[in-house]
């Protein structure tokens, strides 16, 4: 029987991703594939496309492509992503992290460089991530992150566990915080990726994400865009210590309405910053003194 070769294999994926995917995602998928399954680095497929290829490796790979052929993102196929350099467990309970988020953890980090012992709440933690580089990059952290879905709380629980670092879970409604409701207060920091996509921008989304990543994680009511906003700005009102800060990824269609309200709800320095395409993603805010 002849042998497969790598680099038959490697047209076969190119045949049936890059029509669905463009050809830059599909080569990108192309190298995280054989990464997992092969640890092989791209020159690594480079020296190896006239060797053979096993036939259990190629039903593996033959599995992954049906799946992306459904569009179900790699990262759950996989189950894992990078973010901000850590390894970070995905699953279809929590939010495949983007890279934007990431920025929103370099502005955290930047901020509080020469700052030790700060306490940081971590609202609508999801797979953990934001906590996780937190705690990896401040100076001695105490982080609570919570969220609404066990499975989620599951899912950031084993990140922690995976990557040794101390983080405390709560599950908790980010809606319904009180004062009294969740210990670890007065924060230094709030920091928030929250649902703030609208139910009419379902229609401009790709199916990898509408199909597969949770609903409860992506989307507010139309009528209701800055839902999370203000809950939990009301919250940072009550358990921020005076001047702490807020950290919020936000949806720039409603990022002035944010900052109006921010500033009547008792917050000071409330900024916009945009994001590495040059859209207005976060907001941050410091709580008045008086306050």
């Amino acid at each position: 029987m002849k042998e497969t070769l790598v680099k038959e294999t490697l047209a076969k994926m190119r045949s049936r991703l890059v029509p669905v995917y463009g050809r830059g995602e599909a080569e990108a998928m192309i190298r995280l594939i054989f990464e997992e399954l092969k640890g092989w680095r791209p020159v690594d497929i480079v020296l190896n496309e006239d060797k053979p290829l096993s036939d259990f490796m190629r039903g593996k790979i033959d599995a992954i492509l049906d799946r992306l052929s459904r569009h179900e993102p790699l990262q759950y196929i996989l189950g894992h992503t990078r973010f901000y350099g850590l390894r970070i467990a995905v699953n279809p309970s929590v939010l495949i992290p983007r890279p934007e988020t990431e920025e929103l953890v370099e502005m955290v980090i930047h901020d509080a460089a020469d700052r030790e012992d700060l306490h940081v709440l971590d609202a609508c933690t999801g797979s953990g991530c934001i906590a996780l580089a937190l705690a990896r990059n401040l100076r001695f952290p105490l982080i609570t992150a919570i969220d609404l879905s066990a499975e989620a709380l599951k899912t950031a629980e084993e990140n922690a566990r995976d990557l040794r670092v101390k983080i405390s879970f709560a599950r908790a409604d980010a809606l319904k915080l009180t004062a009294e409701s969740l210990p670890g207060a007065p924060w230094d920091i709030i920091v928030s990726n929250p649902p703030y996509i609208g139910e009419m921008e379902r229609l401009q989304m790709d199916a990898n994400v509408l199909d597969y990543e949770p609903h409860s994680a992506l989307f507010v009511p139309d009528r209701e865009p800055l839902l999370f906003y203000k809950a939990l700005a009301a919250y940072g009102a009550e358990t921020l210590k005076p001047e702490g800060r807020i950290y919020f990824e936000i949806n720039p269609l409603h990022a002035d309405a944010l900052v109006r309200y921010m500033a009547e709800a008792g917050y000071s320095q409330v900024e916009l910053h945009r994001d590495m395409s040059g859209k207005e993603r976060f907001l941050t805010a410091t709580l008045k003194p008086e306050n």
